[in-house]
Order: structure tokens, then C-alpha cells, then sequence
């Protein structure tokens, strides 16, 4: 479990700072946030979501016990 809760905070991760960065620079289109048309206006809002819900799920799996 400890590992899968880190593979989803990694993945949250991943999409939160690639939508972040694509706003940011217009460069580089490859996060889950510009590909779904209901969330136009909100990639930002988002991304910073996602990057939140990562550091719980990586919170989250360090207090888990390796077992």
C-alpha cells in the first residue's frame, strides 16, 4: 500500500507541475489539465490541486509501515 499511495503521489505530481509549467510558459503540453476541456479556465487552480493532493498521498505513504 505504502507503495502504490507513493506512485499516485508521484503521478499527481508529475501532471500537477507539468499543468503549472504549461501555463506558465505555453511550452511543453503533456499534463492531464490541457487535455480535458472541462476544466478550461481552471488549469491552474488544478495543478495546484494536484500538486496538494501529491504531497498528502506522499505524507500519507510515509506514515504507512512497510509490511
Amino acid at each position: 500500500m505504502k507503495q502504490l499511495l507513493g506512485f499516485f503521489g508521484f503521478i499527481a505530481l508529475m501532471q500537477g507541475t507539468g499543468g503549472l509549467a504549461y501555463e506558465l510558459t505555453g511550452k511543453l503540453s503533456w499534463g492531464i489539465t490541457q487535455r480535458w476541456s472541462a476544466l478550461d479556465g481552471y488549469e491552474v487552480y488544478v495543478s495546484v490541486a494536484l500538486i496538494v493532493l501529491a504531497l498528502a498521498l506522499f505524507a500519507a505513504a510515509d506514515r504507512r509501515e512497510s509490511g
